[in-house]
């Protein structure tokens, strides 16, 4: 993986990865299903200049629903949880 954007696709934003960002400097990013820590930790200091102590990934199953007679499934996905170093931040808004 070359491209660091094919790598990291987007912060995940919800009420959990907001708390955990301000208590524990954790932020969450839905990242490639073939990415690797070490390239998950290079895009992330590379992107957003800051150092990195750990990474957790984890593949998430796409749920199973129904709509009407059909039934379907969202696509699978994966999920890295990066630690960063006290006194590193990544601000997704700023001046918000």
């Amino acid at each position: 993986m070359d491209n660091l954007y094919r790598t990291i696709r987007h912060p995940i934003l919800t009420e959990k990865t907001t708390l955990q960002k301000e208590a524990l400097n954790k932020v969450a990013f839905r990242v490639a299903p073939d990415a690797t820590k070490r390239q998950i930790k290079g895009a992330v200091e590379q992107i957003f200049n800051v150092t990195v102590l750990k990474v957790h990934t984890s593949n998430m199953v796409g749920k199973h629903r129904r709509w009407r007679l059909q039934v379907g499934k969202r696509p699978d996905w994966k999920k890295a949880v990066v630690t960063l170093k006290p006194g590193d931040k990544i601000e997704f808004f700023e001046g918000a």
